[in-house]
């Protein structure tokens, strides 16, 4: 019993991160942002670290996370004919 308790203990405390950890992690983030996302806001004309190209890497990297954990169904309906077709997705 007693061992299980200071098994639990450890796993808790171990568990648990500083303030330095926690922003040298968002750090991190940041910089795995910066390598995915800021050559192609470069390419859309954003001057290297200037707000416009934070801003870019910012937004590219939220329409991503959006895109990766929507956890809502999507239904795409498409009407027309001979090449004119209007789709809606819901």
């Amino acid at each position: 019993m007693r061992t299980t308790m200071a098994l639990t203990l450890v796993l808790l405390v171990g568990g648990c991160t500083t303030q330095a950890e926690r922003a040298a992690q968002q750090e991190r983030e940041v910089d795995d942002m910066i390598a995915v996302y800021g050559p192609a806001c470069e390419r859309l004309g954003n001057t290297r670290d200037s707000e416009q190209w934070r801003s870019c890497i910012l937004s590219m990297d939220t329409k991503n996370a959006i895109e990766r954990y929507r956890t809502s169904p999507t239904t795409t309906t498409c009407f027309g004919h001979r090449g004119f077709f209007n789709c809606s997705t819901f």
